[in-house]
């Protein structure tokens, strides 16, 4: 689950994390743990297609500054609500930030799956089993101002990325 797509990447190219720079970061990670079968995103038809995976988003228009306010996040809840009851089988959900970490806990306390967003505190490998069933794990986002800075590096990602498959079964 990410933040929203990429004024220079999926909005551009119609496909989440591609033609930027937290893409270039990610799909490399992703191809390598055989979640994506090519390392490398460039557009919408590039061939690259993901495997047991779905990538979504808590907004759905790229917001000023990578920063939507609450109401921008509550007018796109309708969208993501129908894309994740459009899903079956989800057993690991993994927020890549803060952003969409709140924003997925906002959908879960609308939805009635949890009471109270405060339960559930955001970190980079936090990991929490819902009232669902479902595992969150929080990652910080693969942003070039995280990944650059080496706040949130390869090694660390992956991990996240390894623990949810082998919460899925996937490993």
């Amino acid at each position: 689950m990410g933040l929203a797509p990429g004024a220079h990447g999926a909005n551009r190219t119609g496909r989440p994390f591609t033609g930027d720079g937290s893409g270039d970061f990610m799909y490399p990670v992703l191809h390598e743990l055989g979640l994506a079968t090519k390392p490398k995103a460039i557009a919408r038809d590039d061939g690259l297609r993901l495997r047991k995976l779905w990538i979504s988003s808590v907004v759905r228009c790229a917001p000023p500054g990578d920063k939507p306010k609450p109401d921008e996040i509550r007018n796109c809840s309708r969208h993501l609500t129908a894309e994740i009851d459009a899903l079956s089988g989800v057993r690991v959900v993994v927020c890549l930030g803060k952003i969409a970490w709140d924003g997925y806990l906002a959908h879960l306390v609308a939805n009635g799956v949890i009471e109270r967003r405060s339960a559930y505190v955001f970190a980079h490998a936090a990991e929490y089993t819902l009232p669902n069933g479902i595992t969150l794990l929080g990652s910080y986002h693969p942003s070039l101002r995280n990944t650059n800075t080496g706040r949130l590096n390869r090694v660390m990602f992956m991990r996240v990325f390894v623990k949810a498959m082998e919460i899925a079964g996937l490993a």
